[in-house]
């Protein structure tokens, strides 16, 4: 019964392992270092034969294949599970420096023939000598008494991928752990970093650490990162990033003094805690170029832009949508969003911005997707001109323009339309929309019946009555009628309507902003803000938000009889607004933002702007 039962399991195990996938792979060391050996291993899940490794011509072959196989099976929730692994095991020696690719071995299942990966080598040089002696015994007897360590053998680079950059142009900070003749057991959560005073910072996840070799400095080390950042200068001139600081829980080895020969195997270790400073660095940052366009969002980086709309052929009082989509790589989370120049006619709602951006080590990518509502009101063909965007590419180190499609819309009459009727672009915002059927009332019918019995007073041809009749609709008619002209002609200059709504506009914004500071939505917050700032400005110089720029608000407030303190400030918190909306920052930091934003409005409203 029991020879039955192993046949059974054993071919129960051959059909399982069967009905496995094949998978055939090749693993060995990133980097090695040129004279010391080194394995290439080969692994299969399932039983094989005939092994075909490749030529080894760029190495020296020491020995193997070595072979050796495992298997295992569990039992899950009555669920079994079986796993079966051949090794194959080469060690091999490097013989001069470079990158190689060791090409893909073949090996033979069940008469099939399957292929495994190549495999990327990169051989370092060994470490050169140095004029020292090696005391390898006098060096771990050192280290046993004492936890400092040569540094040499243990530091950190502070490593930025540029020196030399533009404003809100990104740049790489990477904090490696350079290690040799060291044993690193862990890495503390006592950390200090600098605060990067003047950068917008964007970290980037680490996950587990893991550590690789690199030559350096004539020595191989075992390398880590620790931690790494994007940052985007936010002024030009030179930036100090402070040093950082880490520390490492190393593994020490003690040796007692020997007693017999047996003590050698009996080694104990302790562990020590080691404090490492990253040294700092100094970032030169230049001003972006004279010579901005009229379009630029302030953009730095590589970017694209695209256009679609949801219809050209529609009906009056129907909604078009039109998407502008930018994508690319650089300050994408600092990208203001371009402005539309939309026929008159239209009624406009505020935009819809959706972001998906992801943080590499080349920089935040991703795209900014902008979705515009109108409502044509009247029909007609109209043009919706081709939309400009504007940013600096680093790769070339000059301004671009991009420029979209231009849309012709052809908008049939809606119902009950005159085909004489005025258009009169009022710009109404979809948050000045208010309800107006409070103002409708039913007319009283009862308690009028005692009218019908009284008599009748008859106005005769020619009395006072009689020519009053005539003479006050006239008046009325003549008063109303040079009212709502100067109405209409008034809002027809969009320019007037959006420079008298603008503190209105902006109070409302506050409004909305301080509601989000008591609820700690800082993102929302800031972006609150910053629109708030940016469209007041906007609408009171009457210059298009695509258009304005620190630069020329500056130069008009300036013309405008704005003292430059008024001036310093509104730069300020346009600067913090923007910095502070993607930065760490405090809840005492929200409120002193809010207050100088509401400052500097009634400032420059006393001002008369």
């Amino acid at each position: 019964m029991k020879k039955i039962l192993s046949i059974l399991f054993v071919c129960t195990m051959a059909v399982i392992a069967v009905a496995q996938e094949v998978e055939f792979k090749a693993s060995a060391p990133a980097q090695v270092i040129m004279g010391k050996p080194f394995q290439l291993v080969y692994q299969v899940n399932q039983r094989a034969k005939d092994l075909r490794a490749p030529e080894f011509t760029d190495f020296d072959y020491i020995a193997g294949p070595y072979t050796s196989q495992s298997s295992s099976t569990s039992f899950v929730n009555g669920k079994r599970t079986s796993t079966f692994t051949l090794t194959y095991t080469y060690t091999l020696m490097a013989n001069k420096e470079g990158s190689f690719t060791i090409q893909p071995a073949t090996i033979k299942v069940d008469g099939e023939q399957y292929n495994s990966n190549g495999v990327r080598i990169t051989v370092l040089p060994p470490d050169q000598p140095t004029s020292a002696p090696n005391n390898t015994s006098a060096t771990s007897q050192a280290q046993s008494q004492n936890t400092n360590v040569a540094t040499e053998n243990l530091f950190l680079r502070t490593l930025v991928s540029k020196t030399k950059v533009h404003e809100q142009e990104v740049i790489l900070l990477t904090y490696k752990l350079y290690f040799a003749n060291v044993d690193v057991a862990q890495f503390t959560n006592n950390t200090h970093l600098p605060e990067f005073k003047g950068f917008l910072k964007q970290e980037l996840e680490m996950g587990e650490i893991q550590t690789e070799l690199e030559h350096y400095n004539g020595r191989n080390y075992q390398t880590a990162v620790l931690y790494r950042t994007l940052l985007f200068p936010q002024r030009s001139g030179d930036i100090v990033i402070e040093p950082a600081q880490f520390e490492a829980v190393l593994r020490v080895r003690n040796r007692a003094q020997v007693r017999s020969i047996f003590d050698d195997f009996f080694d104990s270790y302790t562990t020590a805690t080691k404090a490492l400073t990253a040294p700092g660095v100094t970032i030169e940052v230049s001003p972006l170029p004279t010579g901005k366009p009229a379009g630029f969002s302030g953009g730095v980086g590589q970017f694209s832009i695209s256009s679609d709309i949801s219809n050209t052929q529609l009906q009056a009082n129907e909604a078009v949508t039109l998407t502008l989509v930018i994508q690319g790589a650089g300050n994408m989370k600092l990208l203001k969003t371009p402005a539309v120049d939309w026929p008159e006619g239209f009624e406009v709602y505020d935009p819809k911005v959706t972001n998906n951006f992801k943080n590499t080590t080349a920089g935040v990518s991703g795209t900014k997707v902008v979705e515009y509502l109108a409502i044509p009101r009247a029909g007609g063909t109209y043009v919706i001109p081709p939309v400009q965007f504007s940013y600096y590419d680093v790769e070339e180190e000059a301004y671009r323009t991009l420029t979209t499609e231009e849309y012709t819309l052809t908008i049939a009459r809606g119902a009950g339309e005159e085909s004489n009727a005025t258009v009169v672009n009022t710009y109404v915002q979809k948050e000045d929309i208010q309800q107006l059927g409070n103002d409708i009332r039913y007319i009283q019918t009862n308690e009028l019946s005692h009218l019908a019995s009284s008599p009748r007073r008859m106005i005769t041809f020619g009395s006072v009555a009689f020519w009053l009749c005539y003479i006050l609709p006239a008046i009325l008619a003549a008063v109303l009628f040079i009212i709502f002209r100067k109405q209409i002609k008034e809002n027809a200059d969009i320019t007037r309507v959006r420079y008298k709504k603008a503190n209105k506009v902006a109070q409302r914004r506050l409004k909305a902003a301080e509601q989000l500071l008591r609820q700690n939505k800082k993102e929302a917050f800031f972006e609150e803000i910053e629109r708030a700032a940016w469209t007041y400005l906007s609408d009171r110089l009457s210059i298009p938000t695509a258009q304005l720029n620190k630069e020329n608000i500056a130069q008009i407030l300036s013309n405008k009889g704005v003292s430059e303190d008024i001036v310093k400030e509104v730069l300020h918190v346009l600067t913090t607004a923007e910095f502070a909306r993607y930065a760490p920052t405090s809840d005492h930091a929200m409120q002193d933002i809010y207050n100088d934003t509401t400052k500097i409005i009634n400032q420059l409203e006393s001002n008369k702007l």
